[in-house]
């Protein structure tokens, strides 16, 4: 089945050839922890709004666990993972309380 010409020329003006959403590493390791430590920064990233992908396969632990994100994103997420290292477990943990408070206050509604 072919797409029409229509379709064809949408799906051409979607594409942004630009090198500012090419994707790079900026968090890679191997090991026990590597896992772990990649889904956290996931969940870091994502929660500042910055677009992540999370390259990896629990299947294959021989394999480098990565965190990627677009070109022109790359001085933010840094930025980022570095503020929330430096605020430790401490500030995640607050954060997370914050969030329960907020969603039971929510469901009382």
């Amino acid at each position: 089945m072919e797409d029409t010409p229509e379709i064809q020329q949408e799906q051409e003006e979607v594409v942004d050839p630009s090198h500012e959403l090419d994707l790079v590493t900026i968090f890679e390791s191997q090991g026990a922890e590597a896992e772990s430590e990649a889904m956290a920064l996931e969940g870091v990233l994502k929660a500042n709004d910055i677009p992540v992908v999370l390259v990896g396969s629990s299947t294959l632990p021989n394999l480098p666990f990565m965190i990627q994100v677009p070109t022109e994103m790359v001085e933010v997420a840094n930025a980022t993972i570095k503020e929330a290292r430096a605020a430790g477990p401490a500030a995640a943990e607050e954060a997370e309380r914050i969030s329960e408070l907020q969603g039971n206050s929510e469901s009382t509604l």
